[in-house]
């Protein structure tokens, strides 16, 4: 082949990879995993720069043309459908939605160079008064037939978003409520999907608090941040820092609302993170489990430095809709000698086999711990007073959170930095109106009860063993 031809086919590729980017998209985990839900509205809470609106664009390209690829798991439509995109402004919408799907507005020469294939894109019609915007556009569906896509901008008011019955609506910007209303109420009578795409630069609005803290049936949240996206480099991420006031670092690189003084713990994440290590085979370990089924069911490990009374969360597990089995099987993959804390609504008796959910754990080889009589059955309550009997402790939430944030405060509090879903829980655990709010807690509420229970922490039989007594154990 000749230098001429190589040139030539290479230049060929270059132009399909550009005008048909659908077919060579790579999702990265994080976009995957928004793919896959399949609730009617959707929220994608994501940092600056990791590529949310590509990830928003490449999604409504999918519907609109019909080309799912063989990893899709997500909604589906087999027919042409109608759709909106919706911005801030028009000139946003302009912007970034329309170059995101289509390509660089102001230059026909790219057109087909954003997430819809330049085979699919026809006939558009244009937005009066705004250059280079579309109002609306025609694409070409695999079945044959069309579907169209219109854009929309928040400035047009809620009148502009009525009338239509939609299948899709992305929002890439955080719409104001009433336009969030008007979206789903557009898409409620044909089953269809409202997504979000944004950083939450104004806080815990509304529209975030919903999701935060009432999230419903048919609704999905997901957060992620520059550490979710490979193409962030550390000189990047660095660079980017340097120029953001301190207030807003967390909600730019996390993707979470600045709540301020709403955090239950207002510790900065670098105080208590730290690398994996080698667990010495001396420090006493524990691992607490909270119950769920539409939230997940989890469990952490914890491991205590009693010399520094330093605690280690160093692993965890969440899962959600699976029965007590394949729980059991995944903590029982981990060390068995381990006790585990639960709570107390482990006595209740499960509604299909009538057994209560601790037996259950303990009938599948859970080290479950044990109680003292029909006062204390082994759940778990906080440390009781001096000569008090063990459960007389109480259950405060309050008392917990206290104790935990005091050791985060002096160093005594350490989550190992490959437990994404433990720190993703810590940056979202918020309070409302003075109240800590019961949303995504389910690993916290595990590592409470794990780290309230140090007095039941245990060393591997093999290792010798100091005699535990309240002095030895009982910190608080």
């Amino acid at each position: 082949m000749s230098v001429e031809r190589a040139l030539e086919l290479a230049k060929e590729l270059k132009y399909r990879e550009e005008h048909n980017r659908l077919k060579y998209y790579a999702p990265y985990d994080y976009q995957l995993d928004f793919h896959k839900a399949s609730g009617n509205q959707k929220l994608l809470m994501a940092a600056n720069r990791i590529g949310k609106s590509y990830c928003g664009a490449m999604e409504m390209a999918i519907h609109l043309t019909g080309e799912y690829p063989d990893w899709w798991e997500g909604r589906k439509w087999d027919r042409p459908i109608r759709a909106w995109a919706g911005g801030s402004s028009n000139e946003t919408t302009r912007d970034i939605l329309q170059r995101e799907l289509l390509g660089q507005p102001d230059d026909k020469t790219v057109r087909g160079t954003g997430a819809i294939p330049m085979k699919n894109i026809g006939e558009a019609t244009r937005k009066p008064g705004v250059p280079n915007a579309h109002n609306s556009i025609v694409i070409r569906h695999k079945s044959g037939g069309n579907s169209r896509l219109g854009f929309k901008a928040y400035e047009m008011g809620k009148e502009k978003w009525m009338g239509e019955s939609l299948d899709v609506i992305w929002l890439d910007e955080e719409p104001p409520p009433e336009i969030y209303t008007q979206a789903v109420t557009r898409t409620a009578d044909k089953g269809g999907m409202v997504y979000m795409t944004f950083t939450p630069e104004n806080g815990m609005t509304e529209t975030v608090a919903q999701f935060m803290n009432d999230l419903r049936n048919g609704q999905f949240m997901m957060t992620a941040g520059w550490d979710d996206a490979p193409h962030m480099t550390e000189d990047v991420k660095e660079q980017i820092l340097a120029a953001l006031p301190p207030h807003e670092r967390k909600m730019r690189s996390l993707g979470i609302p600045s709540l301020g003084s709403g955090l239950v713990f207002p510790v900065p994440e670098e105080i208590i993170t730290c690398d994996p290590f080698e667990i010495p085979a001396h420090w006493p370990r524990i691992s607490g489990m909270d119950y769920g089924w539409d939230h997940p069911t989890t469990a952490a490990w914890i491991a205590w430095d009693r010399d520094s009374d330093v605690v280690y969360v160093y692993d965890s597990y969440a899962q959600s809709m699976e029965v007590a089995a394949v729980h059991a099987a995944a903590i029982n993959a981990r060390p068995k000698w381990i006790p585990v804390m639960w709570p107390r609504d482990g006595r209740q008796a499960d509604k299909g086999s009538g057994t209560p959910l601790a037996d259950q754990y303990r009938a599948l080889g859970v080290n479950m711990l044990k109680g003292s009589g029909r006062s204390w059955g082994g759940w778990f309550t906080n440390p009781p007073s001096a000569g008090m009997k063990e459960g007389s402790g109480g259950v405060s939430l309050e008392a917990g959170v206290m104790d935990m944030l005091e050791r985060m405060k002096t160093g005594r509090f350490k989550v190992f930095n490959n437990q994404p879903q433990v720190l993703e829980e810590f940056r979202m655990y918020h309070r409302k109106d003075g109240r800590i709010v019961p949303f995504k807690d389910d690993l916290i509420s595990a590592i409470r009860y794990a780290t309230l229970s140090l007095r039941f922490a245990r060393i591997h039989e093999t290792q010798p063993r100091q005699r535990q007594t309240d002095s030895n154990f009982n910190i608080f």
